[in-house]
């Protein structure tokens, strides 16, 4: 579709009310291989934080929803229903959880707006007022929701009100996946992004450029908290039985991709929660030396531009 077609479709589809993710999709080129739309931030050092730290076909479908856009028709998106449209969502985060991300590609997949309240992992300030210590910790309306799958299970359940609230838990290849990525895939990350003193200083560079720390907490951070991690890690590779990090991150990423068995998604054509779950732990350390080594090294890579392209921009409020 050139350039002036696009107009004429986006013009015709603001005039049928359709909304602006979905205009923002008309015009969104599809994404072939990856990009750097990655918005993921970085922070927190304490030892008992070590594992949230890096620790009928498509074409006819897309057919039909333009033809129904250029006849002034409302097409609804059977992928992202809008029946869920609460008045205000906080997450609070540290940038650098892969259990925070998890929480935040769901989000941002199903343009859910959201402001986020980022925790200072010394003092934790931010979520006194919760009895709930531990990050994330989501509020819709009001409503305080804890620990990052069951967080995603609640949400879903309000989008997809039609649905059975154990229908994935109890689905299957999908359940499979999700327990795989919290009980494997989220273990191997912080031996690797904290392999080498060099790479624990990277990792914490981008940690303290992007959390929530004051001036010297942020130059105690960098380099006290490379020191501490970097021999942490040695200590997680024992608990997890993992002899080569490298290794046991590139066996994991292709894993994922024998998973997928020639799918584009695992959900088929669209993300399904463990798609979204993968993407969202391995978000923060997509452009870290560990991330874009296991690009480089494995399968892994189309599947994630693809996961970027599907999920699309943030839909973080910014305040």
């Amino acid at each position: 579709m050139n350039k002036v077609n696009k107009l004429a479709v986006l013009g015709r589809a603001s005039a049928a009310g359709v909304d602006v993710a979905s205009r923002r999709r008309l015009l969104q080129p599809p994404l072939l291989g990856l990009n750097s739309a990655s918005k993921s931030k970085v922070q927190c050092f304490p030892r008992d934080l070590a594992d949230h730290f890096f620790p009928p076909s498509l074409a006819v479908s897309g057919t039909m929803f333009l033809s129904r856009l250029a006849h002034g028709v409302p097409a609804e998106d059977p992928v992202r229903p809008k029946k869920f449209l609460p008045n205000e969502v906080v997450l609070y985060q540290y940038e650098a959880c892969p259990f925070c991300n998890k929480v935040k590609a769901f989000l941002d997949y199903y343009d859910i707006g959201y402001k986020v309240v980022e925790v200072n992992p010394m003092n934790k300030k931010e979520i006194k007022w919760s009895e709930y210590k531990k990050v994330p910790i989501l509020t819709v309306d009001g409503e305080q929701m804890v620990d990052s799958s069951d967080i995603i299970s609640k949400l879903f359940q309000r989008i997809h009100p039609e649905k059975s609230p154990d229908s994935v838990r109890d689905g299957g290849e999908e359940k499979k996946w999700l327990g795989w990525v919290d009980n494997h895939l989220v273990h191997v990350l912080s031996p690797n992004i904290y392999r080498s003193v060099s790479e624990a200083i990277e990792s914490f560079d981008y940690i303290t450029t992007h959390g929530n720390f004051s001036f010297t907490e942020r130059i105690i951070a960098k380099y006290g908290g490379a020191a501490a991690m970097y021999f942490v890690s040695k200590k997680l590779k024992k608990r997890h039985n993992i002899t080569d990090e490298r290794a046991a991150l590139y066996g994991a990423a292709e894993t994922w991709v024998d998973a997928l068995k020639g799918r584009k998604f695992l959900g088929s054509l669209e993300p399904n929660l463990a798609d979204l779950s993968v993407f969202g732990v391995l978000r923060p350390i997509r452009h870290l030396k560990s991330g874009r080594d296991m690009v480089e090294h494995t399968r892994i890579g189309e599947w994630y531009g693809q996961m970027e392209a599907a999920v699309g921009e943030s839909s973080r409020i910014n305040t």
